[in-house]
């Protein structure tokens, strides 16, 4: 005879955003809710992001800031749980926050608030969290059966919340996706998304890329193949050892493949062109790449200058300048690797949102389970807006759970 099982309502994998916000909102709607996470802590993601403080949502959350194969998908849970929703639970708590640019809210203090909130939400609803809890076996029969190292449970609901393999140092996995298969789910091709890209210096087209480490300048970067409505994103990008990093590169590396082109105006706010045109009239003596580091970062202008003749300006073609100009505003680098799931923030691709619907998270095929978070196939740009689908998906999930 199996052992004896602890019967609930609903039973969520995984105690991260999505499912400990799922599990707050069904529990305070009278539903028993046990969450079952292998981790020995709650939230630990959420706890290492923002630096630390946790950069909660993005004041402006639209579909557009988010990839999936349906890019409509996310529309329904966007609208009925929306930042300022979050905002108000935050408020309640008296955690105090602050907007930094292009609408990103982070705590004033420690992301442990945060965590902290949502365990504080989750007591209310008088949820059961199991930590340290190894799953053994998911069944499905007369409702769902999940075998842990801490006893059996049982619930007429189902509700995969672990996320993707992103940052697998901190116990990440495909678990989800194994999961879902097993009741037949599809899997869009997990990668790596907002993620550093590894790049050598013949990748970049310079003669060498010593010194650049820790160079970092505004930038514009897009990757090919990316919707056409995609905006380049116009943030700091970072030189590092080992290749491209920073805002602008993250959020392009959310679009980019392996082998495909990254492209970059190094030079936003003065066109370049005619910048050098200008400067070859007015100070001709002086040395072309001493122009040119007043446009770039002098290190970087001495890499890229390296391919000017030795020598005053004005002995400088202006075709050459115009040339130069030219790989300035796109500057067109082909990546064959990024830093991988080790480095990458999230995970892109997921769990097929062909299977599910976009207002409950429901399986269309299987009654009762659900997907939410970034174990779908739903990824949110930097700044905020991952956290804002784990709210939207989660909240969405328990109604429906609990209506």
């Amino acid at each position: 005879m199996p052992a004896p099982s602890t019967a609930a309502d609903i039973l969520i994998l995984g105690a991260g955003a999505a499912g400990l916000m799922c599990a707050a909102t069904a529990g305070q709607r009278g539903r028993r809710v046990v969450v079952l996470d292998h981790a020995d802590k709650a939230g630990a993601k959420i706890l290492i992001s923002g630096g630390g403080r946790c950069n909660f949502t993005n004041r402006v959350c639209t579909p557009s800031n988010f990839l999936s194969e349906n890019p409509h998908f996310c529309r329904s849970a966007l609208d009925r749980y929306t930042p300022d929703d979050f905002i108000a639970l935050v408020e309640r708590h008296d955690i105090a926050w602050h907007e930094k640019t292009l609408g990103q809210l982070f705590c004033d203090g420690s992301a442990r608030a945060i965590v902290a909130m949502l365990l504080a939400e989750c007591a209310v609803g008088r949820v059961d969290v199991r930590l340290d809890c190894q799953i053994t076996a998911v069944e499905h029969g007369d409702g769902f059966r999940v075998t842990t190292s801490l006893g059996a449970f049982t619930a007429p609901a189902l509700v995969i919340a672990t996320g993707g393999p992103a940052i697998p140092k901190m116990g990440a996995t495909g678990f989800a996706y194994d999961v879902a298969r097993q009741f037949g789910l599809a899997i869009i091709e997990p990668r790596p998304a907002l993620v550093p890209l590894r790049v050598s210096a013949a990748e970049l087209g310079l003669a060498s890329v010593e010194g650049l480490a820790g160079v970092a300048l505004e930038a514009i970067a897009r990757a090919d193949g990316a919707p056409a409505a995609t905006p380049g994103f116009r943030e700091n990008i970072l030189f590092t050892h080992r290749g491209l990093s920073g805002p602008a590169i993250l959020q392009a590396s959310s679009y980019w493949r392996p082998g495909g082109v990254i492209r970059l105006d190094l030079s936003p706010a003065v066109p370049p062109e005619a910048f050098l045109l200008a400067r070859k009239r007015e100070r001709p003596r002086a040395e072309a790449r001493t122009i040119l580091a007043e446009l770039l970062p002098a290190r970087l202008a001495q890499s890229i200058g390296a391919q000017l003749p030795a020598g005053p300006i004005a002995d400088v073609p202006d075709r050459t300048l115009t040339a130069l100009a030219g790989q300035l505003t796109d500057w067109r680098i082909r990546v064959l690797h990024s830093e991988g799931f080790a480095k990458a923030e999230v995970t892109a691709g997921g769990i097929d949102t062909a299977g599910l619907s976009s207002k409950t998270m429901g399986a269309r095929t299987v009654p009762g389970l659900y997907c939410i978070g970034e174990a779908v196939d739903v990824t949110g740009w930097l700044g905020g807006y991952n956290f804002q689908w784990a709210w939207s998906s989660g909240w969405c999930a328990a109604v429906a759970l609990s209506t």
